[in-house]
């Protein structure tokens, strides 16, 4: 008999899923047995992810939206709430990275984008969200965070301080819903990785030399299927 797959029935939303990371874990859930949930801007490159996960068997359903515009998120819940009753995972993975710049010369447009898609997003996201996932059996949530986001370091601000704000937003949730709900929140730094992201942070340096973003997704499909305490924090190495 075919093995059972650890999430199976299980139902997962990524965002940021069309590329680094979020596309990763969006594989890795998918071979796991989870049917996932790809949001991202770029239609074509979902579209490539999902064939990715559809060549190995698994099942996924695409939803391209712009987190950052008016009432999106909130049409992407209504959406999925029509379909699901239930959502297990939510894996928050879109991010933006401002230019790095001393914080006298962040560019307001770039640093307000930045808040948009790390914090304002990411509530709207868990508010949205909060009604399908309490409804699950053991609903579990992960959002990637950033090291600066608790240790500032020179030229990082703009985006640091959108990720300390994220963890906190994760964290506060995490307490609200302890006692009222079986939901567990984890917030994972996944270190260095070799992503575009990364890339644009550090022009100079070899992508061999990181740890390719794969390595995180396994630990995240990993962390899901353990009985981690809410408010759970990680780094992966």
């Amino acid at each position: 008999m075919p093995e059972e797959k650890p999430l199976a029935g299980k139902t997962a939303l990524i965002t940021g899923a069309s590329q680094g990371i979020g596309a990763a874990t969006a594989v890795a859930l998918a071979e796991a047995g989870a049917h996932v949930i790809l949001t991202a801007r770029k239609v074509k490159a979902l579209e490539e992810v999902e064939d990715r996960i559809h060549d190995a068997g698994g099942t996924s359903t695409i939803a391209p939206v712009d987190l950052t515009e008016a009432d999106a998120i909130a049409r992407l819940a209504n959406a999925i709430g029509g379909r699901w009753e239930t959502l297990d995972i939510l894996v928050i993975s879109a991010a933006y990275l401002p230019e790095l710049t001393p914080l006298s010369q962040v560019d307001p447009k770039q640093y307000h984008k930045a808040i948009m898609t790390n914090v304002v997003a990411t509530q709207a996201i868990l508010a949205a969200f909060d009604p399908l996932l309490r409804r699950a059996e053991a609903g579990k949530i992960v959002g990637l965070t950033s090291s600066v986001g608790a240790d500032p370091r020179a030229y990082w601000g703009a985006y640091g301080s959108t990720k300390a704000a994220f963890d906190n937003l994760l964290e506060t949730y995490a307490v609200e819903v302890e006692k009222l709900s079986p939901l567990k929140v984890a917030i994972v730094d996944p270190g260095a990785t070799r992503t575009a992201m990364r890339a644009r942070a550090y022009p100079a340096e070899n992508p061999e030399n990181v740890k390719p973003p794969e390595k995180v997704a396994q630990r995240i499909v990993a962390l899901l299927g353990e009985d981690f305490t809410t408010g759970h924090r990680e780094r992966v190495d």
